[in-house]
C-alpha cells in the first residue's frame, strides 16, 4: 500500500499519478477522507487518555492529602471519561478498517518517466536482440501443439479429460523439457540468488499484504476448507517471508530464487491464443525475488531485467524488451519490462517474463523493514521478475528446433538437462 501521508500532505500530486493507472478519483478522494478522520480520531483519542490520566494523578494527589470525599467524586467523573474514551477508541477501530479497505484497492504510484498510456498498445518497445525477419522467411512454421502432439510429447485431450481447459499433460521427451528447464534456470542462477523451496500455499493475510488478492481475487484458487491460497506466483511466497521483520542493513540486498508450480484461472481467456502451452490455468516457474535498500531500487531493478534476459540469450532465443505504460503497469508495481519472445508458429511476440519495481508497496503492508547502520528504519524496496516461465519457453524451443524430419533439435545448453540433444518423441 501507499503512505497515507500522501494523501494527507501531496494530495493533488498523489491524485495525478494515480490518474494515470486509471484510478477513479471518487477512490482516492473516499481514501483522503478516511485519512483525515482517522488522524481526527486519534487526536480525540489522545486527548481522552490524557485527560484520564491526568484525573488518575489527581486522585492519588487527592487521597494522600488526605481529601477521600473529593478523591471518590473525581474517580466516579473518571469511570464516565473512561467510557467515552472506550466509544472514540472503538470508533477509531472503525474508521481505520475502513481505511485500510480503502487503502488496500489503490495501487502503487507509478514513476514519473514511465510512458503515458491506457493500454498494452501504448507500450513501448526498448529494444530487440536476436530477431532477423528474413531468417524466417522461405519454409513452413508450425505451431508448438501441433509439432508436440505429433512428436506425442504434449496430449491436450488427455489433459481435458482429467483436468479441463488450459491444462497441459507433458509426456516423454516434453515432460524432460519442462524439467531440465527449470534445473537448467536454477543453475544459471545459483551463484546470485539464494534458491528457496517454499510452501506452494500460503495464507491470506500473505497474499493480500504482497497486493496480489486484490490483483488476483477472481483469479488464483483457494482451498475450500482453510484460508490458504495457492501461489498464483512464487514471488508471493518469497516476498512474504520477511513479513513483520526488522532486517539488517548489511544483510540488503536480499536475492532469493523459488522453482514453483503456480496457479491463475484466468478467466475469460479462453480461446485460439490458449492453444497448447500458451496460456494455462498450472504452469511452472523460476521467480526472482530481491528486497533492498530504496536508493539501490532502479539499479537493481535493472541488473535483474539482465538476469532474466539471460537464459533467453543462452538458449538463442529472440527477444524484445517492452516497457509498460502507465495504464496497463499491475496493481503493486511502479515500473515494469515484459520480456517477449517470438513465437513464428504463430508469428506472435509472447510475455515470458515480467519484471517489476515495486517499491515499498508490499513492504509497507507486509511491515518488511530494514535499520540503518545509523539507527533509523525504513521499509525494503522489493522487486521481482521471472527467471524462466517454462510454457511459452517450452513452446518456443519446440517452434525453433523443428526440423525437416519433425523432430526437435535443442539448444545446446539444454541437452545435459534433458539427456538427448533432439526431441524425437515416438519416432
Amino acid at each position: 500500500m501507499i503512505d497515507t501521508r500522501l494523501l494527507l500532505d501531496d494530495f493533488d500530486e498523489t491524485a495525478r499519478r494515480l490518474a494515470r493507472k486509471g484510478v477513479d478519483i471518487a477512490l482516492v478522494d473516499e481514501s483522503r477522507r478516511l485519512a483525515e478522520a482517522r488522524r481526527a480520531q486519534i487526536r480525540l483519542v489522545d486527548a481522552g487518555r490524557q485527560e484520564m490520566n491526568t484525573g488518575s494523578s489527581d486522585v492519588g494527589a487527592l487521597m494522600r492529602a488526605g481529601r477521600k470525599e473529593e478523591a471518590d467524586a473525581l474517580r466516579l467523573d473518571l469511570s464516565a471519561r473512561r467510557a467515552n474514551v472506550e466509544a472514540l477508541e472503538r470508533e477509531l477501530r472503525r474508521v481505520e478498517a475502513d481505511l485500510d479497505d480503502a487503502m488496500a484497492r489503490l495501487p502503487n504510484l507509478p514513476a514519473d518517466d514511465v510512458p503515458e498510456g491506457r493500454s498494452e498498445d501504448d507500450n513501448v518497445i526498448l529494444r530487440t536482440v536476436g530477431y532477423d525477419p528474413d531468417s524466417y522467411a522461405g519454409r513452413e512454421w508450425l505451431p508448438h501443439w501441433e509439432i508436440a502432439e505429433r512428436l506425442g510429447i504434449l496430449d491436450a485431450e488427455r489433459a481435458a479429460k482429467l483436468s479441463g481447459t488450459m491444462f497441459a499433460l507433458l509426456k516423454g521427451d516434453g515432460a524432460r523439457l519442462l524439467r531440465g528447464l527449470t534445473a537448467f534456470a536454477l543453475d544459471l542462477h545459483r551463484d546470485s540468488y539464494e534458491e528457496i523451496v517454499p510452501p506452494h500455499v500460503v495464507r491470506g493475510e500473505v497474499i493480500a499484504k504482497t497486493g496480489h488478492l486484490t490483483k488476483f481475487d477472481t483469479q488464483a484458487y483457494r482451498l475450500r476448507d482453510d484460508d490458504l491460497w495457492l501461489l498464483p506466483t512464487g514471488e508471493v511466497a518469497l516476498v512474504g517471508l520477511h513479513q513483520g521483520e526488522i532486517l539488517a542493513e548489511a544483510d540488503l540486498p536480499l536475492r532469493y530464487m523459488a522453482y514453483t508450480t503456480c496457479w491463475r484461472r484466468e478467466a475469460g481467456a479462453a480461446g485460439k491464443e490458449t492453444r497448447g502451452m500458451q496460456r494455462l490455468h498450472e504452469f511452472h516457474k523460476v521467480e526472482l525475488v530481491k528486497l533492498c535498500k530504496p536508493e539501490d531500487g532502479e539499479a537493481e531493478f535493472h541488473a535483474l531485467v539482465a538476469d532474466a534476459a539471460r537464459p533467453l540469450e543462452v538458449l538463442g532465443l529472440p527477444y524484445r524488451v517492452v516497457e509498460l505504460c502507465s495504464g496497463d503497469l499491475t496493481f503493486s508495481a511502479s515500473r515494469v519490462y515484459d520480456l517477449e519472445v517470438y513465437s513464428p508458429g504463430v508469428d506472435r511476440w509472447l510475455e515470458v517474463s515480467s519484471i517489476s519495481l515495486v517499491t515499498d508497496f508490499q513492504s509497507r503492508r507486509g511491515q518488511i523493514r530494514f535499520r540503518r547502520d545509523g539507527g533509523g528504519v525504513e521499509f525494503v524496496h522489493a522487486l521481482n521478475g521471472s527467471g524462466l516461465a517454462t510454457p511459452r519457453v517450452w513452446a518456443a524451443i519446440v517452434e525453433h528446433g523443428l526440423s525437416a524430419d519433425g523432430t526437435v533439435v535443442l539448444p545446446p545448453a539444454l541437452a545435459a538437462y534433458v539427456g538427448v540433444d533432439t526431441l524425437r518423441g515416438r519416432a
